[in-house]
């Protein structure tokens, strides 16, 4: 498995298909050509294996802080590790670029997203009322800020 900063388009459609498999409401090839037009505060990681994308994080960099905004593996691929590493890996890269902390909402029910995120770091900070559509779900508020454990 290898782990790449998608820059330009030609990913896409990996992309858009892993998103069909994974989300209720995936993001259109206009929403991350927007995304990608702003390199300095959006980031996406790719998990790849044999040049197929089964996994990829997207955050943005907002000062010290990287808000992860989709974060997905393929269901034949999951259970595997390889959440853990690509979490750790775009985590890593985030502080990299100075941006230590980080944030995220995940759906109430998702309950391995969320030990996923437990497991790496993050904490439970709140709640956003019905903050998914399709179906109408509330959102946990994670944090993760390693500097507060300094």
């Amino acid at each position: 498995m290898t782990f790449e900063r998608l820059t330009s388009s030609t990913d896409l459609d990996g992309l858009l298909a892993l998103d069909e498999v994974c989300f209720h409401r995936p993001w259109t090839r206009a929403d991350y050509d927007r995304e990608l037009s702003d390199p300095a505060r959006c980031f996406l990681f790719l998990a790849k294996v044999d040049a197929r994308i089964i996994g990829y994080c997207a955050f943005w960099r907002i000062f010290d802080e990287a808000h992860v905004n989709n974060f997905a593996v393929h269901p034949d691929w999951r259970r595997r590790g390889i959440g853990r590493a690509l979490l750790g890996h775009s985590l890593a890269a985030a502080a990299a670029l100075g941006a230590p902390k980080a944030t995220l909402e995940v759906r109430a029910s998702n309950a391995a997203a969320i030990a996923l995120y437990e497991s790496g770091g993050f904490s439970r900070a709140g709640l956003r009322r019905a903050y998914y559509t399709h179906p109408v779900e509330d959102a946990l508020i994670l944090w993760r800020d390693p500097t507060a454990l300094s």
